[in-house]
C-alpha cells in the first residue's frame, strides 16, 4: 500500500471540509453568511481532529486553522483558503515533468525583465545588486545536478527578491508548488528562500495564489 503523501491528505481534508459546506448550504434552514460558515467550518475542524479523521500530516494545519478561525472569525477566512488549496494542488496532482516546468518559468521570468542568475555558486552570505529588478537566483550545483530527464530529482532553492503573487502566478501557470518564502534561510541579502521538491512533494502548505 502507498503511503499518503502531504498533498494527498491535504486536498483529502479540504475537500471534504468544502463538501461539508456545500451539504450545510443546502439545509433549508441554513444561514450563509461568512460569519455562519466559518463558525461551522471551525467546529467541523475540532471535531474531525478530535476524531482523528485525517492524517498526521495535516494535523498542525488543522490546528492552526482552529486557532485562526477562534481568534479572527470570518476574517479568517477558510472556505476561500480551502478553494483556493483546491484549486491550486488539483491542478498539479498529476505534473511530472517538473524540470522542464521550472525551466519554462525561469525563461518566461528573463523574458518579463526578471533578474534570472544559474551560474553563482551560493554556499556562503552574499549581496546581490539588481538595480531594483525582481531577482531569482539558483545555486550552481543545484541547477546543474539536480534536474535530470526532464525532471527535479532532488529539492532546489530558489532565492528570489519579488512580490511573492508574481512568482506564485509564475510557479502556478507551469504547474509547480513553491514553498512559503523563508527569509531566515536565504543566503542571499533582501532575498526569500524557496524550494521546489520533486513530484512538487511539499512537506508543508505551500505559497497560494490569492
Amino acid at each position: 500500500m502507498t503511503e499518503q503523501t502531504y498533498n494527498q491528505a491535504l486536498l483529502e481534508l479540504v475537500q471534504a471540509g468544502l463538501s461539508a459546506l456545500k451539504q450545510r448550504a443546502a439545509g433549508s434552514n441554513a444561514i450563509n453568511t461568512a460569519t455562519a460558515e466559518s463558525h461551522f467550518l471551525c467546529s467541523w475542524m475540532v471535531q474531525a481532529l478530535k476524531e482523528r479523521r485525517f492524517a498526521k500530516l495535516v494535523a498542525q494545519d488543522l490546528t492552526r486553522w482552529i486557532r485562526e478561525a477562534r481568534s479572527k472569525g470570518a476574517g479568517a477566512q477558510l472556505p476561500s483558503l480551502f478553494k483556493r488549496i483546491d484549486n491550486q494542488y488539483s491542478a498539479v496532482l498529476n505534473k511530472t515533468q517538473l524540470g522542464d516546468a521550472l525551466q519554462a518559468m525561469l525563461t518566461e521570468l528573463e523574458e518579463s525583465d526578471w533578474l534570472v542568475i544559474l551560474d553563482a555558486e551560493v554556499d556562503t552570505k552574499l549581496k546581490l545588486d539588481s538595480d531594483g529588478r525582481c531577482s531569482l537566483i539558483i545555486s550552481v550545483e543545484q541547477y546543474q545536478q539536480r534536474i535530470k530527464e526532464q525532471k527535479i530529482v532532488k529539492p532546489i532553492t530558489l532565492y528570489v527578491r519579488a512580490d511573492e503573487q508574481l512568482l506564485a502566478q509564475a510557479a502556478a501557470k507551469h504547474g509547480l508548488l513553491i514553498s512559503q518564502g523563508d527569509k531566515k534561510a536565504s543566503l542571499i541579502k533582501h532575498h526569500k528562500a524557496y524550494q521546489v521538491y520533486p513530484g512538487n512533494r511539499q512537506p508543508a502548505l505551500a505559497l497560494l495564489l490569492d
